[in-house]
């Protein structure tokens, strides 16, 4: 086994499209064909609800965990820590290219948000928590699922170049790169989010409710 082996063992991993799975199997449908087409947590949260969306989120996020644990199986890499997080960064990204353009469905998947949150805890916990943190956070508080991926990708690089200061430059260009794949790929939402029609994730809808009666 080499590093070409694990890698494309990451990008099958990565390929898995939970949510398409889940909307056909448990609802006969292809969630591609709804809401915003794309076959991610985020979609599903929005078409099929919060249980189903959590479980999706949860299952894309554990398809980056595993693909980086992967480094493990070579015994050069479990000495050297510093090479084998550059291989884990690598590992990973394969997964989220496997989510986003997955073998097993037509290659049109989702946007390897929750799949890049499990590639960081499986890297850096702390860091990984901090982000979760930060999306949970804007999640409670404004309930789009598109805001609180794209500000939680933003706080990523804050963390490993000024929090936690990691002394590793692949890491750290990485950081950057993935806050701005993120906003690249949420250009949709972006706009929805100015123009104010972009869709909330079907939590706390009890506390909106209460809002508004309040303001009557």
């Amino acid at each position: 086994m080499n590093e070409l082996t694990l890698a494309i063992l990451a990008y099958l991993i990565g390929s898995i499209p939970t949510a398409l799975w889940v909307s056909q199997y448990f609802f006969n449908i292809d969630i591609r064909d709804y809401g915003s087409g794309n076959s991610g947590a985020t979609n599903t949260y929005r078409v099929l609800g919060q249980k189903w969306g959590t479980m999706v989120m949860l299952i894309d996020m554990l398809k980056g965990f595993i693909a980086v644990k992967l480094a493990f199986l070579l015994p050069f890499y479990v000495a050297d820590e510093f090479a084998r997080t550059n291989l884990q960064i690598g590992l990973g990204l394969a997964a989220v290219l496997g989510h986003i353009y997955p073998v097993w469905a037509q290659f049109r998947g989702g946007k390897g948000v929750a799949t890049l949150f499990g590639l960081v805890l499986g890297i850096s916990p702390w860091t990984a928590l901090c982000c979760i943190g930060v999306f949970l956070l804007v999640l409670f508080l404004t309930r789009f699922v598109s805001l609180s991926s794209i500000l939680a990708s933003m706080a990523f690089p804050v963390f490993i170049l000024v929090i936690f200061n990691v002394d590793n430059h692949a890491y750290r260009i990485f950081a950057v790169v993935v806050a701005l794949l993120v906003i690249l790929t949420h250009q949709k939402n972006i706009s929805r989010l100015l123009r104010g029609s972009e869709s909330k994730a079907p939590i706390l809808k009890y506390r909106d409710k209460r809002k508004g009666r309040r303001s009557l």
